[in-house]
């Protein structure tokens, strides 16, 4: 069974940095199309970005655009969400999500704050 672990999230200002990342234990997810999802209190969850199972095709939330980059390597099993320009509004619980035809699942989340 799939079994999806997000990192990288913290407390960052606002202007700074940080990457996430999300892998998966037990399973390559070599085959799977990966979403970057995200949460903030009293808000429904939002897709921010995702990316085809190869690599080649990619999404990107006009909330986001040309602030965050999604990107894999299958070859380490990973996929990441470099996110720059933080603002305040990009707080909130941050989920990768992993689907391949009717089949998907989440991680369990990973908190990013941004506060000054």
């Amino acid at each position: 069974q799939l079994r999806l672990v997000e990192s990288g999230g913290g407390l960052v200002q606002p202007g700074g940095s940080l990457r996430l990342s999300c892998t998966a234990s037990d399973v390559t997810l070599d085959e799977y199309a990966i979403g970057w999802f995200r949460q903030a209190p009293g808000k429904e969850r939002e897709g921010v970005s995702c990316i085809s199972s190869g690599g080649g095709s990619t999404f990107t939330a006009d909330s986001v655009k040309g602030r965050f980059t999604i990107s894999r390597d299958n070859t380490k099993n990973m996929v990441y969400l470099e996110m720059n320009s933080l603002k305040p509004d990009d707080t909130a619980v941050y989920y990768c999500n992993a689907r391949y035809l009717v089949y998907s699942t989440w991680g369990q989340g990973t908190q990013v704050t941004v506060s000054s």
